[in-house]
C-alpha cells in the first residue's frame, strides 16, 4: 500500500485563493450595493420627495436619491432653470403618493445613472407609482434602454392620458 502524500504548499495556496475569490464574488457589487438584476427589489423608506420623478430614501442605513425609471416629469427644482408647466403639480402628486411611506424599489438592467442616483420603478403596495404619474398625465415617458421593462405599459398610458387631455396634456 502506498502512503498518501499531504498536499503541497502550492495546492493549499490555490485552494485559499479560490475560496477568497468565491467570497469576494458573492459580496461584490456596484458601489456598495447588492447586485439586483431585472425584477430585483428592495424596501426603502421615503425621507423626502425631491420632485415629480425623484425621491430621497433610507436604504440599508444609507440615504440614496432614487430616480424613477421610464418617466420624466416637468422640472420644479432644477437650479438655474424656471419651473416648467405642471412641475409643481407633478411634485405634489408624487408627495401624496410616497412621502413618508415604505416603498418597494424594483430595479431594471442598470442600477445607477451617470449622477450616481439609484434607478427604480417605485411601488406603494400594488401601485406602480411611475405608471400612476403617467396615467394621470403628470409625467411623460422617457425610455432609456436597457432600462425598459415597463416601456410598453408607460407608452400606452401616455397615449391614453394625452388623448383624454389629462394633467399636463390639458395645461401645457
Amino acid at each position: 500500500m502506498r502512503a498518501r502524500r499531504a498536499p503541497g504548499i502550492g495546492a493549499i495556496v490555490v485552494l485559499i485563493a479560490a475560496a477568497a475569490l468565491l467570497v469576494l464574488q458573492s459580496t461584490a457589487d456596484d458601489e456598495g450595493d447588492r447586485p439586483a438584476g431585472p425584477g430585483g427589489t428592495e424596501s426603502a423608506r421615503v425621507l423626502r420627495v425631491v420632485d415629480g420623478d425623484t425621491v430621497e430614501v433610507s436604504l440599508g442605513g444609507a440615504v440614496e436619491d432614487v430616480r424613477y425609471i421610464g418617466i420624466d416629469t416637468p422640472e420644479s427644482v432644477k437650479p438655474g432653470e424656471p419651473v416648467e408647466c405642471f412641475g409643481h403639480q407633478a411634485a405634489a402628486l408624487n408627495e401624496r403618493l410616497v412621502a413618508g411611506r415604505t416603498v418597494e424599489l424594483e430595479f431594471d438592467a442598470e442600477r445607477r445613472d451617470a449622477y450616481g442616483r439609484l434607478l427604480a420603478y417605485v411601488r406603494v403596495g400594488p401601485l406602480l407609482v411611475n405608471a400612476e404619474l403617467v396615467r394621470r398625465g403628470y409625467a411623460r415617458t422617457l425610455t432609456i434602454p436597457p432600462n425598459d421593462s415597463h416601456a410598453d405599459t408607460f407608452a400606452r398610458l401616455e397615449h391614453r392620458a394625452g388623448r383624454l387631455g389629462k394633467g399636463l396634456w390639458a395645461s401645457c
